[in-house]
């Protein structure tokens, strides 16, 4: 027996745009993973990211720390620190991806996925 599409409840189907509630609910995820990861970073983390612009983004079901260094100097130290930052992420959600911006439009953003930190054990 073949089955059209019109046969399904309507119920049944993903909606097409998100609602404002999703998108409210999207934010206070974001927001509240956020704060977490803050909270369970250390002093020298922290300490960088204050000098950053950092946010949590979601879309769909990938999730990316966004780390945007305003020098160079700030980003290689974000980069040295990677590893502490993907498991701190990594103990929050464990299928997140961390970029990282340098401070040139044009330069390519570094990106790792935190289930990836065996490959950077050795720059910690």
């Amino acid at each position: 027996m073949v089955r059209r599409e019109s046969e399904f409840n309507a119920d049944d189907k993903h909606p097409m745009q998100a609602t404002s509630a999703d998108i409210i609910l999207r934010q206070q995820l974001e927001y509240s993973i956020s704060r977490y990861f803050y909270e369970g970073s250390d002093r020298t983390i922290q300490n960088l990211l204050s000098h950053c612009r950092w946010y949590v983004r979601i879309h769909g079901s990938a999730m990316i720390l966004v780390i945007e260094c305003p020098d160079q100097v700030t980003n290689w130290r974000i980069l040295q620190k990677i590893v502490p930052i993907g498991n701190v992420l990594y103990s929050i959600v464990s299928s997140a991806k961390i970029r990282v911006c340098p401070p040139e439009a044009n330069a390519v953003a570094f990106e790792m996925r935190v289930d990836e930190l065996s490959v950077y054990r050795d720059w910690a």
